[in-house]
């Protein structure tokens, strides 16, 4: 096992800078997710820990040894790639045995290596077999087995579960979490679908246009999100937004929103009166309480089964909410979403910061008012 470190690297193709001074760290034995949409320069991160990419500026250390130099072989990495990369004119033993042979690793040892991950994987009984008899996932499993075999100090994943199907990916996912607890190596993990960052990584590192957005464990990332950009993309549904102007006065503090519409915030609320801002709120913290909150028109009603999607809009504005219990709700019926106080986000329109929100301490977020009021500043928003 070993550390990553990355200090102010940068990336260029031309004049085109992909990456700008990149700084971060990963931990002996921690399993770390980048994410971000597509473009936002991950997967040319990892493969320039890999080393199959060059070093524009910077520095990347291995185990505190800095490995710019170093080609990828001497890296003591393994990387598992999205499309599998797997020969197909060998069996799954050769596969996984293939890059213990070049290293002039004794019979013996390649022998114990692959019966070792053949049987961490449950590949044993497809030893013999060629990668056009097994399945999208015991590909990927084939895959992993190869970068296992190798026992490095780094994992490097490179949206390995793309290519599967979404009922194989979250089996997939729950096996790759499993052997990381098993064999707790340094791990760097590229996907843009953050589900799977929020339900596999230890930290997750947010990245949008070659910079880092905000590095945090799954968790922190969803309740406090350091600006609009991670407060989008962390979170499934995605979080709501609704534009608005802060108004600090004797009644209170309150979100003035179009339409005449306000909502209350926590006195001890940050920004400034008259500050324009985004009101932020998940679905999941929207809440269906007869006549208080957000006035709505349903424009769409997913069921799912274990849970059900509202679409509607609100102040000029499409948004989500989503509920456990199984309304029934017609296209076109009016009604009233309440926002739980104490989950709401609020974030700076023209900096996109998040803004500091004021919490009641003890109290309970169901426990809060979030009545909506009409507003005599029409010209809100």
């Amino acid at each position: 096992m070993a550390s990553v470190d990355i200090f102010n690297v940068t990336k260029s193709f031309g004049t085109q800078q992909i990456l700008h001074g990149i700084n971060l760290s990963v931990g002996d034995g921690e399993f770390v997710a980048l994410v971000g949409p597509s473009g936002c320069g991950k997967s040319t991160l990892l493969r320039m820990i890999a080393g199959l990419e060059e070093i524009s500026g910077g520095e990347i250390a291995i185990d505190g040894a800095v490995v710019n130099g170093l080609a990828p072989k001497d890296r003591d990495i393994a990387m598992v790639f999205q499309n599998y990369a797997l020969y197909p004119h060998m069996t799954v033993h050769d596969n996984m045995a293939f890059s213990l042979k070049l290293r002039k690793v004794s019979a013996a040892d390649i022998e114990q290596r692959v019966a070792s991950a053949a049987d961490i994987l449950g590949m044993t009984s497809y030893l013999r077999h060629l990668p056009r008899q097994l399945s999208g996932g015991q590909r990927q499993r084939v895959a992993m087995g190869r970068a296992i075999v190798r026992d490095p100090k780094v994992f490097l994943f490179d949206e390995p579960l793309s290519n599967l199907d979404a009922k194989l990916r979250v089996n997939m996912r729950t096996e790759i979490k499993a052997l990381h607890q098993r064999l707790g190596t340094t791990s760097v993990y590229v996907t843009h679908d953050q589900v799977e960052a929020m339900t596999m990584a230890d930290r997750i590192i947010v990245l949008t246009d070659g910079k880092v957005e905000q590095i945090g464990t799954p968790l922190e990332l969803y309740d406090s999100p350091a600006n609009l950009t991670v407060a989008g993309f962390i979170g499934s549904p995605a979080m709501n937004f609704i534009p608005g102007v802060l108004r600090k006065g004797r009644d209170g503090v309150v979100v003035a929103m179009a339409q005449g519409l306000s909502l209350p915030l926590p006195e001890n609320t940050g920004g400034a009166d008259g500050q324009s801002i985004i009101y932020g709120v998940r679905p999941e913290h929207l809440q269906l309480n007869g006549s208080q909150g957000l006035p709505c028109d349903v424009s769409v009603v997913e069921p799912t089964g274990a849970s059900t999607y509202v679409y509607a809009n609100t102040a000029g504005v499409a948004i989500c909410g989503m509920f456990a219990e199984r309304h029934v709700l017609a296209p076109g019926a009016t009604i009233w979403l309440q926002p739980m106080l104490d989950k709401v986000h609020l974030f700076d329109a023209a900096s996109r910061q998040a803004i500091p929100m004021g919490r009641r301490a003890g109290a309970s977020p169901l426990a809060q008012p979030a009545l909506v009021s009409r507003c005599s500043d029409s010209a809100a928003v």
